[in-house]
């Protein structure tokens, strides 16, 4: 009963915001300021009583009256309640749109901060189950907070967005957005997430298949890492010179990198291990099987066991004479 009530008091409220943007022979210009208001009360009502659909049609009508009416922050934020109304609805289609939407007005009405904020907080709605959309949120928020100057702000974004990439499996696009994440924390001096991030930039560099650039990588910014991290990371490149197995799944397993952010903890479980291009010998089998058959023995074994013997008494006697002749 009580919905039924809030979606009634919605409908008069459309009316009402419909008739502020009538133009008659005195008024010659809608009040968009009031129909906004109108419109952002419905909205509110529509919520209420779970009609998620008017909703989100009334802030987004909402928007466009504040947009008519020159004030695009407060149409940013309409926008912003509307994505939280396709959450809720479970359709995240119009999502990037209102959220490139929302970005452009707040960077027109010089907020680059709660620019970048509407950007985050739809690609956080987007990145379970559309990552490549929030791939793109997160790439034009870290472009919004550069343009501003903002080193450590943009290290957060351009680190979601090679998580994301890890995610996805393309590498290649990984290990440059983290070779930006670096650059971003060198600016800052931000040493320990430097060392940190060139682990993450071996084992991407690995994924690919290059081990040429895993070590160039380290070579580069290993004195940025920690003495487990340094040691770990020897091991590992060792391991893959060597192209032995055992050594770089116990490189692999050490407790830093299982602790690390979850795709590269992942990144390092599923890592195919080198294998020897020469395969090892197999030990030969010692023990002694039960039931088997008596070995082979030659007929004319004994034969040249004789002989042997024979041989062998009549170099002992010709020794001993050899000796007693020496004697004399």
């Amino acid at each position: 009963m009580t919905d039924s009530k809030k979606i009634q008091e919605g409908l008069e409220l459309i009316r009402s915001a419909e008739k502020s943007l009538k133009t008659t022979f005195l008024k010659w210009r809608p009040d968009y300021e009031v129909a906004a208001d109108e419109y952002s009360k419905a909205a509110t009502c529509f919520k209420i009583g779970k009609s998620f659909e008017q909703c989100k049609d009334c802030y987004m009508k909402a928007s466009e009256c504040h947009k008519q009416n020159r004030s695009l922050f407060h149409a940013a934020k309409n926008l912003e309640q509307a994505i939280l109304v396709c959450k809720d609805l479970g359709d995240l289609r119009d999502i990037p749109d209102l959220a490139h939407k929302a970005c452009t007005y707040y960077q027109q009405q010089g907020s680059p901060d709660a620019a970048a904020t509407a950007l985050d907080k739809a690609a956080k709605i987007l990145e379970p189950t559309q990552p490549d959309q929030a791939l793109q949120l997160y790439k034009r928020a870290a472009e919004v907070v550069t343009i501003e100057d903002s080193p450590r702000q943009a290290a957060e974004y351009v680190s979601k967005i090679a998580r994301i990439l890890v995610k996805l499996r393309m590498y290649d696009e990984a290990a440059d957005a983290i070779r930006r994440e670096i650059g971003l924390h060198q600016q800052s001096e931000s040493i320990a997430a430097m060392g940190r991030l060139t682990v993450a930039l071996v084992l991407v560099q690995l994924a690919r298949g290059d081990t040429v650039a895993a070590e160039k990588a380290f070579k580069e910014w290993g004195n940025c890492c920690d003495a487990p991290e340094v040691q770990t990371l020897e091991s590992l490149l060792q391991a893959f010179d060597e192209e032995d197995p055992d050594d770089a799944r116990q490189a692999l397993n050490s407790s830093f990198i299982k602790h690390m952010d979850i795709e590269y903890a992942r990144l390092a479980r599923d890592l195919p291990l080198p294998q020897p291009t020469i395969p090892r010998a197999p030990a030969k089998d010692t023990a002694v099987r039960p039931n088997a058959a008596p070995s082979y023995v030659s007929p004319n074994q004994s034969k040249t066991q004789d002989a042997k013997g024979g041989e062998e008494e009549g170099a002992g006697k010709k020794q001993e004479d050899d000796e007693e002749f020496s004697l004399c």
